[in-house]
């Protein structure tokens, strides 16, 4: 199993980069996230994932190892393949995934394209309990309800703001205030924004 390159950047793309390691050239598959995160560095280091089918040995490969523990994870989900895996790495961050999975955050998990209602709640059943483990349990308020994250959301599309951005605004307020009312999010988040 083939879990870490490190070598030379040679190809680089949004979806995939090839890495030189002494002299054989590696290509693999990449999320979005990983390739914000790769910067103009010549030297790099991706944590990987091999997928071995019939037909094909692919890598996945990952800035960091949370992001690949998301991936796996997510794979272990009956109806999530390795694109549809890579795709919401691509979509949210590794973070965001956990949280709404904790947090039973139905709306953004159907956000991401091609998860509909079924799966969303698949992820949530089978991986709660799992992606709690997996990081620290005190970086992740669990709350049962997310009516007051979601209106302050709403407000703030309604204002004019990009949901991803207000949600990683809203979300952080949460964790320095997590008694905070509607309008407490909100005028945080403007502080912020």
């Amino acid at each position: 199993m083939i879990t870490q390159l490190s070598g030379r950047l040679i190809e680089k793309n949004p979806t995939a980069v090839v890495i030189d390691c002494n002299g054989v050239g590696y290509a693999v598959n990449i999320s979005l996230h990983t390739y914000s995160q790769l910067g103009d560095e010549e030297q790099i280091k991706l944590f990987t994932h091999l997928q071995i089918r019939e037909d094909a040995h692919t890598l996945y490969g990952f800035f960091t190892p949370l992001e690949r523990s998301v991936f796996r994870l997510l794979l272990s989900v009956s109806g999530i393949g390795a694109s549809i895996a890579r795709t919401m790495l691509s979509s949210l961050e590794p973070d965001q995934i956990q949280r709404a999975i904790v947090t039973e955050d139905l709306v953004t998990i159907k956000s991401i394209k091609g998860i509909g209602l079924k799966t969303a709640q698949r992820l949530i059943i089978e991986l709660k309990d799992k992606m709690m483990n997996l990081f620290e349990s005190e970086e992740i308020p669990t709350f049962k309800n997310n009516t007051i994250k979601e209106e302050a959301l709403s407000a703030l599309e309604v204002l004019g703001y990009p949901r991803r951005q207000a949600e990683k605004v809203i979300d952080n307020a949460i964790q320095s205030q997590p008694e905070s009312s509607v309008e407490g999010l909100i005028k945080l988040a403007l502080n912020k924004l």
